[in-house]
């Protein structure tokens, strides 16, 4: 009975050290941290999304003949609304591109909306449209900064669940690397400016 108890008590510890070498607790306080930096993400563009019904209100009463671009917006809002963003889109890289696209879409239809204000010089002094321009511009710094983080973050957690032991660890308990934000398509090629 004593010799059990001192394998026991041995085995244990054993197993307990090992534990502690395999990396679990770590790959837990990383995949913790995604979570936080994916949370901010969020944050930042439900932010964004809650001033384009405003803007667009402005907007839609100095250039209601605009609607093409006020329907873009609109919709291009209804469809990252519409999308169920949970722990499945963090580690599905078809579902996080299907997430990114969506708010891809989004910054085009405002882009579009912004450059349509330039052609009504009373929108532009209008001073709630300056006002939600001027919130809407920080918030694109915010979503810049967030997506920054999310990504270092994510660089994090790839690059210490790739190496050995914890490797091994991640495949037992099914943690895999995690999707990264890439750069939108063409964002690689300068955009054609010509003044004729």
């Amino acid at each position: 009975m004593k010799f059990l108890k001192k394998t026991l008590v041995a085995t244990s510890m054993v197993v307990t050290l090992n534990l502690m070498g395999c990396g679990y607790n770590t790959l837990q306080v990383k995949d913790e941290a995604v979570a936080a930096a994916w949370s901010e993400v969020e944050n930042q563009y439900q932010r964004r999304a809650d001033l384009i019904p405003n803007l667009v209100n402005v907007v839609k009463g100095y250039a209601s003949h605009e609607q093409q671009v006020l329907t873009e917006v609109t919709q291009a809002r209804a469809n990252v609304a519409g999308l169920k963003v949970d722990k499945q889109v963090l580690e599905n890289p078809e579902l996080f591109k299907k997430y990114q696209e969506a708010q891809s879409q989004l910054s085009g239809a405002l882009s579009r909306l912004l450059m349509v204000t330039e052609n009504y010089p009373n929108l532009k002094a209008d001073v709630q449209f300056q006002a939600l321009q001027v919130q809407l511009e920080g918030t694109e710094n915010r979503i810049a900064v967030a997506r920054n983080r999310y990504i270092t973050t994510v660089q994090d957690f790839n690059s210490y669940a790739r190496q050995f032991p914890q490797v091994m660890t991640a495949k037992v308990i099914g943690m895999d690397t995690k999707p990264n934000f890439s750069a939108d398509a063409g964002a690689n090629k300068a955009p054609t400016v010509n003044f004729n």
